[in-house]
């Protein structure tokens, strides 16, 4: 197993001198090289080598980057070393079983500075250029550590459960999950995860970066990666899957009355960074005509006249889909300011709607309380986020209700969640609109009755974002975290809007629409069904 490992490391270092010329998105892993131990706990960069810490021989190794040679092995301060971090100058090591900070001398060996470690079970350590930041893993939480005596200054939610390494990158916390296999990038300013990448390897345990790539040592396969922190690409689609999708539209009429005239519309649904629709719908019977809403949305028309008594009209569109993860990667800092966003995006996106009321008192109120003097349209957007998780319950109760009354009540279904916080978006200066879809419900072969509806907002220098507000109401920032920027491969987007359509009304996916003489009883519904993909080229 172990002469494995050194023949995967040897190619890993042979592709890690090859030029990259593939385009990378945040977290890819640009090279590898072989870690200098078998045990690697913390990684430190100081200019020119990585500094690799390993707790089996209580030893530190320098490595050069580019050969993955090891030029100097130190004999540790400590005998448990759990994490390193470089200050400029010195190495600051975590000592589990001394339960202790030291600040450390590469060039003369000597121990400077020891603190008292303000955590049981220190993990990670990071250097912010004036105080040290340290997991603590008994409580899954970020500290900041004065460097003065090792006082605790703040404390944060750690991104999950199984944290295990830190370092600081422009403001921000890179931390590593061990039980996620994630690497997070935390924002301390404000206490949020922005982002996540995926772990190269299954036990990431130390990271490290020079500004420009982020470097992570596994404990499990011994390899020191090379990540990508580039977001020139800013969307990662994986793991995509292949439908087949029956849409059954249905409409009765119990009477006694006539309906002289029935329309039925059908959102009809494109390709997107999350989908790839490869057999268009083929309908039951012919639409009477193809139209487009005035948010650009394309709908098929169904116009009959003259339903029968208690007959069943069935519409039914079998299309079939791939359906992938899609992840986009927005770093705040990156975020242009509102003035940037574009002119016919604000003409169409910033509109008030009869379900957003934003010069409501209580939207207004809303928006002062949680944008406060915030100027950063991707802040903007998380606190808004924060406030509507905060602040609603998920009730699906039946009905959509205007936004004010939502907030005010504290409850709502997916859809009100949407009108409050695209109506919040709206208020504070950001475009918001809304996106609904067929779900996939667990298996491949599932039932879709409920559907489901989310939001996205324009944030300048990305374009359009996606966000659930109501899919966001977790616990772990890391949970939080993955309502913004990502859509899985369990959700087919047929509909995109900004507010009422003369098709659609405030629904999504499809519409009914009838006239009535007498009283009539009517019922009308609609299923989506899930199988798994018949479909070949060629014909089906």
């Amino acid at each position: 197993m172990r002469d494995l490992r050194c023949l995967r490391a040897f190619f890993s270092w042979i592709l890690f001198v090859l030029p990259v010329i593939a385009l990378a998105v945040p977290g890819d892993t640009l090279s590898s090289l072989p870690s200098p131990c078998r045990t690697p706990t913390g990684l430190a960069w100081d200019g020119q080598h990585l500094w690799v810490a390993d707790r089996l021989t209580d030893t530190v190794y320098a490595v050069n980057p580019a050969s993955g040679r090891v030029d100097r092995a130190l004999p540790a301060p400590g005998y448990d070393l759990r994490a390193i971090t470089w200050d400029g100058k010195y190495l600051w090591c975590v000592d589990g079983e001394e339960s202790r900070i030291s600040q450390w001398d590469v060039a003369t060996g000597l121990t400077l500075r020891n603190l008292e470690c303000p955590v049981s079970n220190p993990q990670g350590l990071a250097w912010d250029g004036k105080d040290l930041w340290l997991v603590d893993g008994s409580q899954n939480q970020i500290c900041r550590v004065s460097t003065e005596d090792g006082t605790t200054i703040v404390t944060f939610p750690a991104p999950s459960n199984g944290s295990t390494a830190l370092t600081w990158w422009n403001g921000y916390l890179w931390c590593a999950d061990r039980r996620d296999d994630k690497i997070y990038l935390f924002d301390p300013q404000h206490g949020e995860v922005v982002l996540a990448v995926d772990a190269p390897g299954k036990y990431a345990r130390g990271l490290a970066t020079d500004g420009k790539v982020l470097w992570n040592v596994d404990f499990q396969d011994d390899l020191i990666y090379r990540l990508s922190l580039d977001d020139s690409i800013s969307v990662k689609i994986s793991s995509p899957q292949t439908l087949d999708l029956l849409l059954t539209y249905e409409f009765r009429n119990y009477g006694p009355g006539d309906v002289p005239s029935l329309d039925v519309y059908i959102a009809m649904p494109h390709d997107l960074p999350n989908q790839k629709i490869i057999s268009c719908a083929n309908y039951s019977i012919p639409p009477t005509d193809i139209l487009m809403d005035r948010w650009g949305q394309n709908v098929a028309h169904f116009h009959l006249e003259n339903p029968a008594h208690a007959s069943r009209i069935q519409i039914t569109a079998d299309m079939t889909a791939e359906l992938s993860n899609a992840r986009w990667f927005v770093y705040p800092h990156k975020v242009g300011a509102l003035k940037n966003i574009p002119k016919d995006v604000r003409d169409a996106y910033l509109v008030d709607e009869d379900k957003y009321r934003l010069t409501d008192p209580v939207i207004q109120n809303a928006v002062k309380d949680a944008v406060g003097a915030e100027t950063n349209p991707y802040w903007i957007m998380r606190r808004i986020h924060k406030c509507v998780r905060e602040h609603l319950v998920y009730e699906l109760s039946g009905g959509w209700n205007v936004a004010p009354q939502v907030l005010a009540r504290g409850n709502g279904s997916c859809s009100e969640y949407a009108f409050v916080f695209i109506s919040m978006c709206r208020a504070a200066g950001l475009p918001a609109r809304y996106a609904g879809s067929v779900v996939v419900r667990g298996d491949d072969a599932s039932s879709d009755e409920t559907f489901h509806r989310w939001c996205q907002v324009y944030l300048p220098n990305y374009g359009w974002i996606h966000v659930d507000p109501q899919g966001g109401d977790r616990e772990k920032p890391a949970e939080i975290a993955a309502s913004i920027g990502q859509v899985d491969n369990r959700f087919l987007i047929t509909t995109e809007g900004g507010g009422g359509s003369e098709y659609l009304g405030w629904g999504y996916n499809y519409d009914f629409k009838w006239t009535g003489r007498g009283p009539v009883k009517v019922y009308s519904t609609a299923v989506g069904e899930w199988s798994p993909s018949t479909f070949s080229p060629g014909g089906r």
